[in-house]
């Protein structure tokens, strides 16, 4: 497929904190890391444009730690610093991999990251550099799904794929009940009427109000990513039906 002919010429990538894990119980796998960087690597050479935003759940997540008593705010914030190491991560292993790449802060750190700048993050796509969305959307109370759909639309990305230990969305979960049945396509409100766990219920709504299509798929594949933005029929679409 030549460069200008695949269905999704600008894609947002949400890669879980969890993702970077791999076999470990905590923290970042170096050789996990490196095998997502070379993926991302072989569809950037399609000239696919491309912008991730990641989570931060191998090393802390707000939410849990609020329950157990911290200030909800706090937790929050630290979850979002916890999000700019797994970017500064992911972008050493790119750039080794010879990928230029560009880590934008919505939490203001010129010494290891630029400031987020919408016009920025679209030059930064536009001359070819892979961009990491990282500190979520600056604000306490919103997940990195919501951060993935706000950004993804601010940079007027044609989908966003977000890469799951799975193979698309279920009716429940997979790993615990084998009858689980699998989706291929579902509407937003569908996902929104059935508590489904594809993203928070805020992305979902950010995504139906503005038509931006979702693609569910699992990280575990190597080759994935690439199937998923040249349009193969893999995972659980999500879309207007």
């Amino acid at each position: 497929m030549a460069k200008g002919t695949f269905p999704y010429q600008r894609v947002l990538l949400k890669l879980s904190g969890e993702a970077l894990m791999g076999e470990r119980e905590y923290g970042i796998d170096e050789t996990t890391i490196r095998s997502f960087a070379e993926e991302i690597s072989d569809v950037h050479d399609l000239g696919i444009e491309i912008a991730i935003v990641i989570g931060a759940g191998n090393i802390f997540r707000g939410v849990p730690a609020a329950s157990s008593g911290m200030d909800r705010v706090t937790a929050d914030y630290m979850g979002m610093l916890a999000t700019v190491i797994n970017g500064l991560a992911l972008q050493d292993a790119l750039e080794q991999l010879g990928v230029y790449t560009r880590v934008l802060s919505a939490i203001s750190m010129q010494e290891v990251a630029e400031p987020y700048i919408r016009r920025r993050a679209v030059r930064h796509l536009e001359k070819g550099r892979v961009i990491i969305f990282v500190a979520g959307t600056g604000n306490p109370y919103f997940t990195t799904d919501t951060a993935a759909s706000l950004r993804a639309m601010e940079i007027q990305a044609d989908i966003i794929i977000k890469a799951t230990k799975v193979d698309g969305v279920y009716d429940r979960d997979p790993l615990k009940y084998d009858d689980a049945v699998k989706y291929d396509e579902l509407t937003y409100l569908h996902v929104l009427q059935k508590g489904l766990k594809v993203m928070d219920a805020t992305a979902i709504s950010l995504c139906m109000d503005n038509h931006l299509p979702i693609l569910v798929f699992s990280l575990t594949k190597k080759g994935n990513i690439k199937k998923a933005v040249c349009g193969e029929s893999i995972g659980t679409f999500v879309g207007r039906g």
